[in-house]
């Protein structure tokens, strides 16, 4: 029993730790097309996500996730109060359960995605499981989702959040898995973290 409880503890830290989640459907990663290199280009040009921050920055910050991810919703908490001199892209993925697709599909087509994505993630990280959404997706939704979930396997990805943009202060191409600080956010896509 206590050598159970040990084991649990050392897997909840791993994952704590790591800061990101995994692809559940192990099929869906062997059927992967030839690795792409990342690109901000590839992504502004592929993806289909919803904006929140800074509209008229020109620094955009892409960010995949999977609406079942609790890691994905501490960088949605992180990410706000960068939102005066960001503007960020999420991007929603269907990799965790059956719950992900229709969430991202609400969250995709809401009409104040700030507010939703909001509510969605304070429900999700209180241990209830994000919002209420239906299964009735239109086709061109779900399609979109499933050419956001291939192109975020194109990178060969094996987590979510990850974050794909420009840093500003070297204008280089940056991407990674896993959820950050406010600071570490501003930090990686090089901007000022204070208000």
């Amino acid at each position: 029993m206590h050598l159970n409880r040990l084991l649990f503890t050392l897997v909840a830290c791993s994952t704590l730790l790591l800061g990101a989640c995994s692809q559940k459907d192990s099929s869906t990663a062997t059927n992967q097309p030839t690795k792409q290199e990342v690109s901000v280009d590839a992504v502004a040009a592929q993806a289909k996500g919803f904006t929140v921050g800074a509209f008229m920055s020109a620094n955009t910050v892409y960010v995949f996730f999977d609406p079942q991810c609790p890691h994905c919703g501490h960088l949605w908490q992180a990410s706000v109060p960068l939102h005066n001199k960001i503007k960020f892209v999420w991007v929603p993925v269907a990799w965790i359960n059956a719950s992900s697709l229709p969430q991202g599909a609400a969250l995709l087509t809401a009409a104040n995605p700030l507010e939703l994505m909001t509510e969605h993630e304070t429900s999700l990280l209180s241990g209830k499981g994000g919002i209420s959404a239906t299964a009735g997706i239109t086709p061109e939704i779900e399609k979109s989702i499933k050419a956001n979930t291939a192109l975020l396997n194109s990178f060969g990805a094996e987590s979510v959040p990850y974050v794909v943009a420009k840093n500003a202060r070297t204008g280089q191409t940056v991407s990674r898995n896993g959820a950050m600080t406010t600071a570490a956010l501003a930090e990686f896509v090089g901007v000022d973290a204070t208000p």
